[in-house]
């Protein structure tokens, strides 16, 4: 039973931050299709904080963070 309560005081602390880093992954993707330079490197930017925030927040692994960092910097428009 403590265990089932602290799973649920953990998700509801976590949601916010896996829902914030999924909006700004997207918000970044969005920017890279598009084309626009300087939407993109602002939603990077953004992106790049926000996950951070989450990985040290313990809301994701610090290497999926990273990893997906490094596929949001792979989408640069040319």
């Amino acid at each position: 039973m403590k265990r089932w309560r602290q799973s649920l005081k953990r998700r509801a602390r976590n949601r916010p931050n896996r829902s914030e880093s999924r909006t700004a992954v997207r918000a970044a993707r969005e920017a890279a299709a598009a084309g626009d330079g300087d939407a993109y490197q602002e939603a990077l930017s953004h992106a790049y904080s926000v996950l951070d925030r989450a990985a040290r927040k313990g809301a994701i692994p610090t290497g999926r963070a990273d990893r997906t960092k490094r596929r949001l910097a792979a989408l640069r428009p040319e």
